[in-house]
C-alpha cells in the first residue's frame, strides 16, 4: 500500500466517528496541557528559588577562616592557612579564583574629621572574578599600579568630628579633601610619629545596596604589605615582631566557584586536605534538593494524565477494530499485506496522539500566560513575596516539541496492541461479519 493511499483511507477513518475520535483527542489535549504545566510550574519554580538564591550573593563563594567552628568538640580550632594552602586550592577542579584575604581595621582622617574604616585586602587579580560591581570613580588595582585604594560608596559620607559637646558630620569628596590611613593595631612608642598613610590613588564603588560594597574598603594584598610593613617601622621591637608574624596568615582565604553545583564537590576536597569550610550553598543545598524533587513530583502527575490518555486511545482502537472487522478482511482478500493492515491503525493512533499534543501545546501556552498574570495570588506563597512581573509558569524550549513527540509515541505506543490484533483477524470469519 503506497503511503498516500495510507495517509488518506486513516484520515477518513478518523473522521468517519467524528464524536469518538474528538473526545480522543481531548483526552490527548488534556494529559498534554497537564504534563506541560507541571514541568512548567516546576521549573519556574526550581528558576525563582535559583534566582533568588543567586541573588542573595555569595552562592559560588567558600571561605576558610583561621578560626572554625568545631561541631565535634563544640570549640573553635584555629587552621593555618597560607599560600601554601591557596596553590594547593587554586589545583582543585572547577577553583575559578582563590585569594587570601586580610581584614583590616583602621581609620580614616581628613583633618579633624574621621571613620573608622573596615578594610579587606585581597589578591588584585580576583577583583573581577569574585563579580565586584564597576568604580563610579577611578581603577581597580592592576599590574601596572596596584596602589589603588577603593571606598565603599557609603563610608566617605560617615566623616565625623567630636569635640566637647560639638558633634559634626561630612561628606568627604578625596578630589578635593587629603585623606590618610592610620592604623591601630598596637601603641606607637613614645617619641615616634605615628604612622600615615595619604591616600592619593582612590577608587569609588558605584551606588549599590549590598553592605559589602557600601561599608568596606578594598586593596591589594601586596600593596597592603608594603604599607603595612612601614606602619611596622614605627613599633617597638617586641610589637614589631608579633605584626610581621600576622603578614604571614590570612584571617581567610576566599573561593570561587565556577558554578554552584560544584561547591559542594569543591568542599570536599578542601576539607579532604585537613581544613574545615563554611558556604552559603550548604545551608540551602537541602533546600535546593527539595525544589527539584517538587519539580519531580509536578511532571509525574502530568504524566498520570497521558497515561489516561493512552489509555483512551488503546480503548478507540479496539473499538475501531470491531467496527471495521469486515473492512479489515475485504482489504486481506484484496491482498493487503499484514504489515499494511497494522500500519494504517499505528497511522491513526499517531495522528491522534499528534493532533492531540499540537492543541495541548498551543493551549498550554495559553494557560501559562494566564497562570502569570492570574495566579500570583496563590502561586506567590511558594516563594514567600512574589516580585513584581515575576513568572510562575516558564515553559522551556525543549518542552513543546518533547511533548508533541511523546503524544505522538504514546498514540502509536497505545495502538500497537489493537493493531496487532487487526492482523490476527481472518479474512474468512471476518467476511462474514456483517458489521
Amino acid at each position: 500500500m503506497r503511503i498516500i493511499d495510507l495517509i488518506k483511507m486513516g484520515l477518513r477513518n478518523l473522521f468517519r466517528r467524528k464524536a469518538r475520535t474528538v473526545l480522543t483527542v481531548l483526552g490527548v489535549v488534556i494529559g498534554t496541557i497537564s504534563i506541560m504545566l507541571m514541568v512548567s510550574i516546576g521549573y519556574g519554580i526550581n528558576y525563582n528559588f535559583r534566582k533568588s538564591v543567586m541573588e542573595n550573593g555569595a552562592m559560588t563563594m567558600i571561605n576558610i577562616y583561621g578560626q572554625a567552628w568545631s561541631e565535634e568538640t563544640s570549640d573553635v580550632v584555629k587552621q593555618k592557612i597560607d599560600d601554601n594552602l591557596i596553590e594547593a586550592i587554586r589545583e582543585i577542579e572547577h577553583v575559578k579564583a582563590c585569594t587570601g584575604v586580610k581584614e583590616v581595621y583602621g581609620n580614616l582622617n581628613s583633618g579633624k574629621y574621621r571613620t573608622y574604616a573596615q578594610i579587606i585586602a585581597m589578591d588584585k587579580s580576583t577583583f573581577k572574578e569574585f563579580g565586584f560591581p564597576a568604580l563610579a570613580v577611578g581603577d581597580y588595582p592592576n599590574e601596572a599600579d596596584n596602589s589603588v585604594f577603593i571606598y565603599g560608596n557609603q563610608t566617605l559620607m560617615d566623616f565625623y568630628y567630636f569635640g566637647g559637646n560639638s558633634y559634626k558630620t561630612k561628606e568627604v569628596d578625596p578630589s578635593k579633601d587629603k585623606v590618610y590611613l592610620t592604623f591601630d593595631d598596637y601603641m606607637t612608642p613614645e617619641g615616634k610619629t605615628p604612622y600615615k598613610y595619604v591616600i592619593k590613588n582612590y577608587g569609588v564603588f558605584e551606588e549599590s545596596e549590598n553592605y559589602l560594597y557600601r561599608y568596606y574598603c578594598y586593596m591589594d594584598m601586596d600593596f597592603y604589605k608594603e604599607i603595612y610593613k612601614k606602619y611596622v617601622k614605627t613599633l617597638d621591637m617586641k610589637d614589631r615582631k608579633a605584626a610581621l608574624k600576622k603578614l604571614e596568615v590570612y584571617d581567610r582565604i576566599m573561593i570561587n566557584v565556577d558554578s554552584m553545583d560544584n561547591v559542594t564537590s569543591v568542599q570536599a576536597k578542601i576539607e579532604e586536605l585537613g581544613f574545615r569550610t563554611e558556604s552559603e550553598m550548604q545551608y540551602i543545598e537541602q533546600s535546593m534538593k527539595t525544589s527539584n524533587m517538587l519539580q519531580g513530583v509536578l511532571g509525574a502527575i502530568g504524566a498520570v494524565s497521558f497515561l489516561v490518555a493512552a489509555i483512551n486511545i488503546t480503548n478507540t482502537m479496539i473499538m475501531s477494530i470491531y467496527e471495521r472487522t469486515k473492512e479489515i478482511g475485504i482489504m486481506k482478500v484484496l491482498g493487503c499485506y499484514i504489515r499494511d493492515v497494522k500500519r494504517l491503525f499505528l497511522f491513526e493512533a499517531g495522528i491522534i496522539g499528534f493532533i492531540g499534543g499540537t492543541l495541548g501545546v498551543a493551549l498550554s501556552y495559553l494557560a501559562a500566560w494566564a497562570i502569570n498574570k492570574y495566579g500570583g495570588a496563590f502561586l506567590g506563597s511558594l516563594f514567600g513575596e512574589a516580585e513584581e512581573g515575576m513568572k510562575f509558569c516558564m515553559i522551556p524550549g525543549y518542552l513543546p516539541l518533547l511533548s508533541i513527540v511523546g503524544a505522538v509515541v504514546v498514540g502509536v505506543l497505545s495502538g500497537y496492541m489493537p493493531a496487532a490484533r487487526a492482523t490476527k483477524i481472518s479474512a474468512i470469519e471476518a467476511m462474514k461479519n456483517e458489521g
